[in-house]
């Protein structure tokens, strides 16, 4: 990377721009929490999926091959691990601050939900982190069926845990979070990643966005990011993508 990259412990949660009348409470910088979650969502269960299809038809014994998958589901499990400690030390307690006391139990019985079912997911992750070292080891069918496999139960799980965190909890994010409740999140946040895996998350966070998240990830990047990811970043995304899948990204 170049002079420009970004550091290695990084946040990647972008902070919300204000907008030009300033007011204190905006509905677009509010509404960016919602959005970061829901970028981020997509991004997992694409590439988990995407893992478990790959492997199943990757050569059993090809080691740079298994190395190129294993290694992808070591990112995105540690994004995945990262932002649920984010949501469950930061996101979550500020918005059982912020909500109305009447709704404090409804919203303490939603999260302690979501505190169990996140909390299957990271083990769940952790399997997937074992059976890619078996694969590496055994470079045999059985043992590449089980990371296939593995991934694959993560991806369910994901799913599943994502389509309830976006209908019950993300619209309460919406209502409730302050614009300066989620700058502070944003600044507290803190994944290590290094400046070529923190342009390939990038990426893969802008593929599938639709305009307006797109926007509002690049305005939230501080300069020297958005800098890193116009000199260099997009091109190694792509090459990466193209290692992985086989084909560039979509454009």
């Amino acid at each position: 990377m170049p002079a420009v990259a970004v550091r290695t412990a990084s946040s990647v949660i972008p902070s919300p721009r204000r907008t030009a009348d300033d007011l204190p409470r905006d509905a677009t910088e509010v509404s960016a929490a919602a959005g970061y979650q829901r970028v981020l969502h997509q991004l997992v269960r694409r590439e988990l999926r995407m893992l478990a299809d790959l492997a199943t038809w990757a050569p059993a014994g090809e080691a740079h091959r298994t190395a190129t998958l294993t290694r992808h589901a070591d990112l995105i499990g540690r994004v995945l691990l990262h932002h649920h400690a984010a949501e469950r030390e930061a996101v979550w307690p500020t918005l059982l601050a912020a909500v109305p006391p009447q709704r404090a139990s409804e919203v303490r019985a939603a999260l302690d939900d979501w505190t169990a079912r996140c909390a299957r997911i990271d083990h769940m992750l952790r399997d997937v982190a074992t059976a890619a070292r078996q694969w590496a080891v055994a470079a045999t069918a059985a043992s590449r069926n089980s990371f296939a496999m593995s991934c694959r139960a993560v991806a369910v799980a994901v799913d599943a845990q994502t389509v309830d965190e976006e209908r019950v909890l993300l619209p309460m994010l919406a209502t409730h979070l302050w614009a300066e409740d989620w700058i502070a999140i944003a600044r507290s946040s803190r994944c290590r990643l290094t400046g070529s895996e923190q342009m390939l998350v990038l990426g893969l966070a802008l593929e599938d966005a639709c305009a307006t998240y797109r926007e509002r990830l690049l305005g939230g990047l501080s300069p020297a990011t958005r800098t890193a990811w116009r000199v260099s970043g997009r091109r190694h995304y792509r090459a990466a993508v193209v290692r992985l899948r086989g084909a560039p990204p979509a454009p």
